[in-house]
């Protein structure tokens, strides 16, 4: 898993004084840099800003089609070598560094003295929803699923050996969440020495799954007869106060977060309506779909296709993923289960003419298990990553209505289990649980937890270069 050898490492350790301070001729001279199989395309020197010191920023394309974007600290490298993932389809290089925020991002790597990396996946998208690229094109498909991962990591090793004097990374950690969480546990099964440690957030790591089975689910429950939407904010509010009203104290304090819905014995009969419909209550089409939100995508036999549905204390989200907000934002889940199907999900796309309608729950399922073996990464066994000494962090919100958070929770007990037990996969992998967090903890929820309220990094690096296993993802 190092990339250096131990008399190699201690050479390099001591030569990092002479390239403390990069030179600007020597970060522009990095046009010139030849890189197997890719081409460089540009490199600036950036000034220091805000929190991020001044670094050599280079662009590259990994044939046939993957951007990929490096960042150089120009002084006080550390000698190591962050990675992140991208959000959605990706399709949009650096997007996540444009936020400000840290997930998806370079920011938590080059604050810290990390050369860092990300890429596009390997296609230009409109939106993080757009998947009209991979119309007919297995090669982009294949470039998202997992070559991405790859070969961000060789065109960014080699440019780290360019422009450090032939210096080569000593540890390297990758740090992704949803798609980007899919493409940490891709990389844990499919490069599983390529990393020292990973960090996945409330991964997607089976689009066929959640996107493909789920989420047509969601939607088609949310659909009547003429084509209406049937769940709608305002119900997603009403729904929102009673959940919390019975599941608040369950963990035996009222502070507005749901420790673990399962706990949670929910009965929301009291919201159907009695007679005539009005706006606090629930009609019977609208209690249907919340039933079938509640226990997830099955077939005409009652088989679970996925497992769970829709966690309780999430309600308060529902608008940016499910439902919608009266100005019309929102809705996103429609918008990824409707390209998935058109353009990711079967071996023949049958483009821009499929809806979500017209997933069949009997047949579908099966019909994804091509695009599986591309795409996911939720294989409990992580045997190999184990072996090399990787190190582990899995991050997931229980408020998370997109990507349930009982898909991570089912997959790390299915790991304990490859593993020989829970303490025997503890060595290397660490589960965390967020009661009320959202997706990626994109919207703030109770008191203003957010992404801002994780860090995983610091717990990484205590454990990959201390030895001491983490406690907590939460900031402090």
């Amino acid at each position: 898993m190092k990339y250096l050898a131990p008399a190699t490492a201690l050479a390099v350790a001591a030569a990092v004084p002479a390239f403390a301070q990069q030179s600007d001729d020597r970060c522009t001279a990095l046009r010139d840099a030849v890189v197997d199989g890719a081409a460089v395309t540009s490199a600036r020197v950036v000034p220091a800003g805000d929190t991020l010191p001044a670094y050599c920023e280079v662009r590259a394309t990994a044939r046939p089609a993957i951007s990929i974007e490096v960042r150089l600290p120009m002084e006080g490298w550390n000698g190591k070598f962050y990675q992140a993932g991208c959000g959605g389809y990706c399709g949009i290089l650096g997007r996540a560094d444009a936020s400000g925020g840290w997930v998806n991002a370079m920011r938590p790597g080059l604050e810290r003295g990390y050369a860092t990396a990300t890429s596009d996946s390997g296609h230009l998208g409109l939106s993080v929803t757009d998947a009209s690229w991979a119309m007919s094109n297995p090669g982009a498909e294949r470039d998202w699923g997992w070559r991405s991962i790859g070969e961000t990591n060789r065109v960014g090793q080699a440019l780290v050996s360019a422009f450090y004097d032939g210096a080569a990374a000593e540890q390297a950690i990758f740090q992704g969440c949803s798609t980007g969480g899919r493409m940490a546990h891709v990389a844990a099964q499919r490069y599983p020495e390529m990393f020292d440690g990973i960090i996945s957030g409330a991964p997607a790591m089976d689009y066929t799954g959640l996107v493909g089975t789920k989420m047509a689910w969601l939607v088609q429950a949310n659909t009547d007869a003429e084509g209406n939407q049937i769940l709608g904010p305002g119900e997603a509010d009403l729904i929102g106060e009673a959940v919390m009203s019975q599941c608040d104290a369950t963990d035996g304090t009222e502070d507005g977060l749901i420790a673990d819905p399962r706990a949670c014995d929910i009965d929301l009969s009291a919201l159907a309506c009695n007679g005539e419909d009005g706006e606090a209550c629930l009609s019977t089409a609208e209690m249907d779909t919340l039933e079938k939100w509640r226990q997830g995508p099955r077939d005409s036999s009652g088989a679970q296709l996925y497992p769970g549905g829709i966690p309780e204390g999430s309600e308060r989200f529902w608008w940016l993923w499910l439902t919608g907000n009266p100005d019309g934002a929102g809705k996103l889940v429609p918008a990824f289960v409707t390209d998935f199907g058109r353009y990711m999900a079967f071996p023949t796309d049958p483009g821009p003419e499929w809806s979500p309608q017209d997933f069949d729950f009997e047949t579908d399922p099966a019909r994804l298990e091509t695009m599986a073996q591309v795409y996911n990464g939720d294989s409990p066994d992580l045997s190999a990553f184990r072996e090399a000494g990787g190190k582990m962090i899995v991050w997931h919100g229980w408020a998370d209505s997109i990507v349930t958070p009982y898909k991570t929770v089912e997959w790390y007990e299915q790991a304990a289990e490859e593993a020989g037990g829970e303490a025997a996969l503890e060595e290397n992998v660490a589960l965390f649980m967020i009661p009320g967090l959202d997706h990626c903890g994109i919207l703030p929820g109770q008191d203003g937890l957010n992404a801002a309220s994780v860090d995983p990094m610091t717990p990484m690096e205590a454990w990959l270069n201390e030895g001491t296993r983490p406690m907590s993802v939460m900031a402090e």
